[in-house]
């Protein structure tokens, strides 16, 4: 049974640990199909990790004009020194810094989520790590993403919401999402919702912002290939650590389980993003 209260005296739902097993045993069909996919989702971070590594392989071709400047492939920044931002030593300092502020929210959250996971009784407070850091990590999301971008740089409220940046507008489009998610999360870890719908936002913000990751550019920066080897393998992750939170919940309603391996691996992969973007570098 999930935690509902910061200060829990005794988790409910212990007596059916006595009851045999097989009660609530799955069709072993589906039971097997589900042990499968951890293996299935690592073969794919293995196989995305090798693509990522072939295109860093593969030298960029200068030999043709960019025509486009300016236009629709151009990345959007409205003047030169905008563009010469991309790849400059303050530019990168800016994005290390971010990206590695975002590692150490992660790595809270992943280590409140394997203590949860792993069923124990002491420090029943870092369970509040998760919306806490989903709030905060979406304040700071909103205000300093950018350099550039409303309400710290020169682009307005309608340029930084309205496309005119793409790599802006999803990193607002983050900030968002994890401000709503942790909102939810804080609700319903002290018991205030209690429906088992509002499980489903927290692994869906998972997957959605791993998807994301698969198509976020930062620009004509002089190391994009490695930027795309870092948010291919963070995506990948993402989406595993997602899907596995969602076979977690179905298991707890359907099954009765109060715990399973599911919630670790959710947590696993949350530790291991926090430690990528910690090592994040451009």
């Amino acid at each position: 049974m999930p935690e509902t209260s910061l200060w829990p005296i005794r988790p409910a739902g212990w007596a059916v640990r006595f009851l045999p097993k097989s009660l609530f045993s799955p069709i072993p069909c589906l039971s097997a199909l589900l042990s499968g996919v951890p293996l299935l989702w690592l073969l794919c971070l293995l196989l995305s990790v090798v693509a990522a590594s072939q295109s860093m392989a593969q030298p960029a071709d200068h030999s043709q004009p960019h025509a486009l400047d300016g236009q629709a492939h151009h990345h959007n920044h409205a003047s030169a020194g905008e563009n010469e931002w991309e790849g400059s030593r303050q530019g990168i300092a800016y994005s290390e810094f971010n990206h590695h502020l975002a590692g150490v929210f992660l790595l809270l959250i992943g280590l409140g989520e394997v203590r949860q996971a792993l069923g124990w009784r002491f420090l029943a407070w870092t369970r509040a790590l998760l919306p806490g850091a989903l709030i905060i990590a979406g304040v700071l999301l909103l205000i300093w993403s950018d350099h550039d971008a409303w309400p710290v740089g020169s682009m307005t409220v309608a340029q930084t919401f309205g496309g005119h940046d793409p790599e802006v507008l999803q990193h607002k489009v983050y900030g968002i999402l994890a401000l709503v998610v942790g909102t939810v999360e804080w609700s319903r870890r002290v018991g205030w919702s209690k429906h088992a719908l509002w499980a489903a936002p927290l692994p869906l913000f998972a997957i959605v912002g791993g998807l994301m990751l698969f198509g976020h550019s930062h620009g004509d920066h002089p190391t994009a290939q490695k930027i795309v080897l870092h948010h291919v393998m963070m995506g990948t992750m993402a989406i595993t650590a997602g899907s596995s939170k969602l076979i977690s919940g179905w298991r707890s309603r359907h099954l009765l389980a109060e715990r399973s391996y599911w919630d670790l691996l959710w947590a696993s992969l949350v530790v291991a993003i926090g430690l990528q973007l910690l090592i994040y570098s451009e």
